[in-house]
């Protein structure tokens, strides 16, 4: 067995809605709905993200620091890449009307959000299998639970926000604090995207959310600009 220490961003992409889609769905066309959403969203999110593992209705990855794909701006390009291909491939299955199956017509209902931490790991390989541990490991995967009412979002934990330089107050993020079992006390602030979409027809493709136009300048050390918001800026 052989380990090492490192930091940086852990980021999981977690599809919304997937339990009661599954479960309400033909097996197959379910399985290969979901299928297509997440393999753009890996897509999208690597490079600069390191794909780590796919775990059922979501998709962990990280971004070591001291590496050049840990820069803030290529790392929310990368958030912004996520939201758009998951919406457009959504909006390419519901449009093709060679399928009729439950799995096809009602996929318009799942959304995707993002949790964004930053913290230590150990990268093991036992066996010749790869794997990270350590506490932030289960924590970051901890705030998938939460209470963020929103369907469609961006969860940046404290040490994420820290990290990245961003002033949750200046750019309205919504504050909540997650309290989980042999944790401490985090306080976690949330980008919400739903205003971008009506339920049930998810974010739409033409809409650029524009995150790192509400962040990337604050990230670099910038004072934020009063008219910098999760916005389009290309009508449909």
């Amino acid at each position: 067995m052989t380990q090492r220490s490192e930091s940086g961003f852990l980021v999981l992409a977690d599809i919304s809605g997937f339990t009661a889609f599954v479960t309400a769905t033909e097996l197959e066309h379910g399985a290969e709905v979901t299928g297509v959403l997440l393999d753009g969203v890996m897509e999208a999110l690597a490079p600069p993200l390191e794909i780590q593992e796919l775990e059922g209705d979501a998709v962990f990855a990280l971004a070591s620091d001291g590496s050049h794909s840990s820069a803030d701006r290529a790392l929310l390009d990368a958030f912004d890449r996520a939201f758009a291909v998951f919406s457009e491939r959504q909006r390419e299955i519901a449009l093709d009307m060679s399928c009729s199956c439950r799995a096809c017509r009602g996929v318009l209902g799942l959304s995707l959000k993002l949790i964004v931490h930053h913290g230590s790991f150990m990268r093991q390989v036992v066996r010749g299998k790869s794997r990270l541990a350590g506490p932030d490991i289960i924590l970051a995967h901890r705030f998938l639970k939460n209470d963020v009412e929103p369907r469609t979002y961006v969860l940046f934990t404290d040490s994420a926000v820290e990290r990245l330089g961003i002033d949750p107050q200046a750019t309205g993020l919504a504050r909540y604090t997650g309290r989980y079992a042999y944790f401490e006390d985090r306080n976690y602030f949330v980008a919400s995207l739903d205003r971008f979409g009506r339920r049930g027809e998810g974010v739409s493709s033409e809409m650029l959310l524009g995150l790192r136009s509400l962040l990337g300048d604050l990230a670099l050390g910038a004072d934020p600009r009063a008219e910098d918001d999760l916005r389009s800026v290309v009508a449909a």
